[in-house]
């Protein structure tokens, strides 16, 4: 049969099923049993069915195409993230495009704006620098957000990490080490959501008895590049720390660069640790020590919220994940 002339109703009577239930499962717009589903594709398959996605989306007014803006998608952390999103997306054949914004406010600003001028169904963001008031008209045009953060602006769907007790086990664990100075490779300052996990150092770290001043934070981008200079400013204080944390593994690893050229023994002389734990983290020697939090379940959560929204689910939702200590050879 010609591909072009078969139509939904000879998809359903080759699967035994209604027109609608054939509908469903292309369009993803309502659940259908697990067998009509395998039916439907098993006749699409044989039939060779083509769903002409232009007159869909003319119909439906959705373009099955959702943005994902990140602020660095050569971190693998986002990377992850985005195959979690896709993977919970796919199914219900709508289609992910990565934005990397490089953490410009004006790169996300312009994403927003195509997120609205290209109508697409919805948008997952990890903002920087964007205040609640910069999502007003992607909400009026009724395009759903989900934020990927640690905190998010205003009253959108967030899914975030809950690293409260993983931080505050890695400074108990330093504490038991003998560590009595923390330094921090912070991110950078100014932002609106502020430094969530800079706070949680600061609470952990009055603790358990460590010392974190600010004179030993230094603040910077989420980069290997940051975390190298970060490290010799920190280094080159008149009582440098003995321990140090970092925003992210990137920056950690950047980090541990630097202190190998500045010949400093890692962990007797200098500990380090990280957050994410990207795959680097247990590639690079010494093995960095870091907070586990699982990129591609973070990922594959937005996608089930935004799916949930985009078939009109009210309200909003946050979800924390749970993040873990895990301890190598940095510290």
């Amino acid at each position: 049969m010609d591909q072009q002339s078969v139509t939904m109703s000879d998809v359903a009577r080759a699967a035994g099923v209604s027109v609608t239930t054939v509908s469903y499962v292309l369009s993803g717009k309502r659940a259908v049993a697990p067998d009509k589903r395998e039916a439907v594709q098993k006749a699409v398959a044989e039939l060779g069915f083509r769903l002409n996605t232009v007159a869909q989306s003319l119909r439906t007014k959705r373009s099955r195409t959702v943005a994902l803006i990140v602020p660095d998608i050569a971190n693998p952390f986002y990377a992850q993230l985005a195959r979690g999103l896709q993977d919970a997306m796919r199914p219900e054949r709508y289609h992910v495009v990565v934005c990397n914004t490089n953490a410009d406010r004006a790169e996300e600003l312009l994403y927003l704006d195509d997120v609205v001028e290209r109508r697409l169904d919805g948008v997952v963001i990890t903002p920087q620098w964007l205040a609640p008031e910069d999502f007003d008209a992607v909400r009026a045009a009724g395009i759903p957000v989900v934020v990927s953060s640690d905190t998010g602006p205003g009253s959108l769907d967030l899914v975030r990490a809950d690293s409260h007790e993983a931080v505050d086990q890695a400074v108990a664990h330093l504490a038991r080490q003998g560590h009595e100075r923390l330094g921090m490779l912070a991110g950078p300052a100014g932002a609106p959501a502020g430094d969530p996990r800079l706070e949680l150092y600061r609470a952990a770290a009055g603790r358990h008895g460590l010392d974190l001043p600010a004179g030993l934070i230094v603040r910077g981008k989420h980069t290997r590049e940051a975390g190298a200079e970060g490290l010799r400013r920190l280094m080159s204080r008149k009582k440098p720390p003995t321990a140090i944390a970092c925003v992210n593994d990137r920056t950690a690893v950047g980090a541990l660069e630097a202190a190998e050229q500045l010949g400093l023994a890692i962990p007797s002389e200098l500990a380090l640790i990280g957050h994410d734990d990207i795959e680097i983290a247990s590639l690079v020697r010494p093995r960095l020590s870091t907070i586990r939090y699982p990129a591609y379940e973070a990922g594959s959560t937005c996608g089930r919220l935004l799916l949930e929204r985009i078939a009109g689910r009210a309200g909003t939702s946050e979800v924390a994940l749970r993040t873990r200590l895990v301890l190598r050879e940095t510290t």
